[in-house]
């Protein structure tokens, strides 16, 4: 059986590698998350504890409301700022009408053209009306045309 003959490059990439495993694991003990925590031990004494808050932070509302148009357009004016009271139907902003006159009149020419349909279709129904009762009269005197005819038939 051989024996490897181990080069002097493996050698030196192998120990490089071992003093790189032991400063990794070196340097995870003393700073890192296995690190020892220091704590100062005191002895107990009685005394007055005063109620103090301090710190830094923000406030945030209880409450806070999602607010919006109805309609698309552009603020105007906005009449409360930040932080004040407001109070229920209180008016907070006025909308621009950017395109407002051409959307009453869009809705006046729909108005019409759905009021045209209505009349239309009346009309139609109207007809269609006319033309059952004529349909049924011409029936009625072909029944008694049938009817007239075969009597005329069974007296002869």
């Amino acid at each position: 059986m051989k024996i490897p003959m181990i080069l002097p490059r493996q050698i030196w990439f192998a120990a490089f590698g071992i003093v790189l495993l032991l400063a990794l694991i070196w340097v995870a003990l003393k700073s890192g998350p296995l690190a020892p925590i220091q704590v100062t031990v005191t002895q107990v004494a009685k005394g007055e504890v005063s109620p103090a808050l301090f710190g830094i932070g923000t406030v945030e509302a209880r409450r806070a409301y999602l607010i919006g148009p109805t309609i698309a357009g552009r603020v105007g004016r906005v009449l409360v700022d930040v932080g004040d009271t407001v109070q229920a139907g209180q008016l907070l902003a006025e909308m621009d009408p950017v395109d407002l006159d051409a959307r009453v009149s869009s809705a006046i020419a729909a108005a019409t053209r759905a009021k045209s349909a209505v009349t239309t279709a009346q009309a139609q129904l109207q007809d269609a009306l006319k033309k059952q009762l004529f349909n049924i009269h011409k029936i009625n005197k072909l029944q008694q045309l049938a009817n007239s005819q075969g009597a005329i038939k069974r007296l002869q």
